[in-house]
């Protein structure tokens, strides 16, 4: 349980603490599996998620004694980091707070060393953090089935948010969570302040809560949704985060956030926790976005067609 590893990881050595220690317990069909197991995955994933996670502020969701044991989640970086971990220094209300930057491999798999299962990242870069250039939407199933029992509805509602989507001309990707629902992610031009972004969101969802008043609902406390699906756009605000794609979730079986192709959603055998440490890195080989998010839009002509939808 002592053994140490080290791996190269472009001009740096990390080190790999108690690879045999048992990390995330076994999930249905699968064994149990260690910390070097997790380090190894972000290993091998390191080219696909390192796009989405360079130059944003994280909020790191760390497990030291493994998932089975408590959590804490990491905001401002621990002063005894290696110097060559990127910082980032953003303000909050009263004071400001040093979030850790992932630019680099070594960077990933130093963090994967310290325990991060997994990582939450901002909307926004580093320099303009109150300028996303994403927008995510949350879609969360109602009640607490399981990730296969929950996908029929957030199928449901990811398929028409991205019809409604296309309406007003902004492209939009799909992911799963690893847990039970599905993100859509739109690509913005980052020029829109945070509270812009947010309330184009919510207006969105206000639509098609709107037109499927019995399915869908944007009430923001459980006890107003009378168990329909919540559209929820709170992540879009300041400070706020989502699960990185290709994150693994502190679940039992290692399930992974992973971006989908808009015809995978409808495969047989996909739902939000389908893929695994075990799969993932293969469902990423196959650049499901393919330049999806490489076309970021301005709100404006979009905010325009989706007011003469609703006839305003």
């Amino acid at each position: 349980m002592s053994e140490t590893r080290t791996v190269r990881a472009g001009r740096r050595t990390v080190a790999l603490h108690r690879p045999q220690k048992p990390f995330i317990p076994e999930g249905s069909g699968s064994a149990p599996y260690t910390k070097g197991d997790l380090f190894d995955y972000y290993r091998a994933v390191a080219p696909f998620i390192l796009p989405h996670l360079r130059g944003r502020p994280l909020m790191l969701e760390r497990h030291p004694d493994g998932v089975a044991g408590p959590r804490f989640l990491q905001k401002d970086t621990p002063e005894h980091y290696p110097g060559w971990i990127t910082r980032a220094e953003v303000p909050k209300r009263g004071g400001t707070v040093t979030h850790t930057v992932c630019d680099d491999s070594a960077t990933l798999l130093y963090l994967a060393d310290q325990a991060c299962v997994t990582l939450h990242r901002w909307q926004s870069r580093v320099g303009r953090v109150d300028r996303p250039d994403r927008m995510v939407f949350d879609l969360d199933p109602a009640g607490d089935g399981t990730p296969q029992g929950a996908y029929g509805p957030v199928r449901e509602a990811a398929g028409l948010l991205g019809e409604l989507l296309d309406q007003v001309g902004l492209p939009s990707a799909v992911m799963t969570t690893g847990s039970r629902g599905l993100h859509v992610v739109v690509p913005v031009n980052g020029r829109h302040h945070v509270d812009d972004v947010r309330a184009f969101a919510k207006e969105l969802t206000e639509v098609l809560a709107a037109a499927h008043p019995h399915r869908f609902t944007t009430a923001v406390r459980k006890k107003d949704r009378g168990g329909r699906l919540y559209l929820d756009v709170q992540r879009n605000g300041y400070a706020q985060t989502a699960v990185a794609p290709f994150s693994v979730r502190a679940r039992p079986g290692a399930p992974v956030a992973v971006p989908l192709a808009w015809e995978q959603l409808d495969a047989p055998g996909t739902h939000a926790a389908r893929w695994t440490i075990a799969d993932a890195v293969e469902q990423a080989r196959g650049d499901p976005w393919a330049g999806l998010l490489r076309s970021p839009r301005a709100l404006g002509p979009a905010r325009r067609k989706l007011r003469a939808l609703r006839g305003g």
